[in-house]
């Protein structure tokens, strides 16, 4: 008769011990990579929405508040974005201040960051292209 052996409790659990420090290690990781694509994503957006001010400017004689809907930047929704007063997703909300009475007109994009995204800070972006993130100047 053959005898048909399996895995001991010790053997088990020093697997189970391995896949954990494993995840522990590849979590945080991951999460920190997830965060920056998530920033990415919300960083191209603004530099769309700076792009559409620009040609608004040449056509309007100023800038527009209104990222999307009629009358506006006409920017469209995509992915996971919602775009009307505002674009927005489950991390950051994109909005747009102007001040066309000032010369040169400004405006100020800003990337409200939320959820677990918080952590990572707001994003600006201005018409003279300067770009924060948090207090730190840059997109780094």
């Amino acid at each position: 008769m053959r005898r048909i052996r399996g895995f001991s409790l010790i053997e088990l659990m020093i697997t189970v011990a391995v896949v954990a420090i494993l995840a522990a290690v590849a979590y945080p990781s991951y999460d920190s990579y997830m965060k920056r694509a998530r920033r990415s994503a919300a960083q191209q957006l603004m530099q769309e929405i700076a792009t559409k001010e620009g040609q608004y400017l040449l056509d309007a004689r100023g800038y527009n508040a209104t990222i999307g809907g009629a009358s506006s930047l006409n920017v469209r929704s995509r992915d996971d974005w919602v775009c009307a007063a505002t674009c927005s997703n489950k991390y950051y909300t994109i909005s747009v201040a102007v001040d066309n009475a000032q010369t040169p007109p400004y405006y100020l994009i800003t990337g409200k960051a939320e959820n677990t995204q918080a952590s990572d800070g707001n994003l600006t972006l201005d018409s003279t292209g300067a770009k924060k993130r948090g207090s730190v100047e840059g997109w780094k």
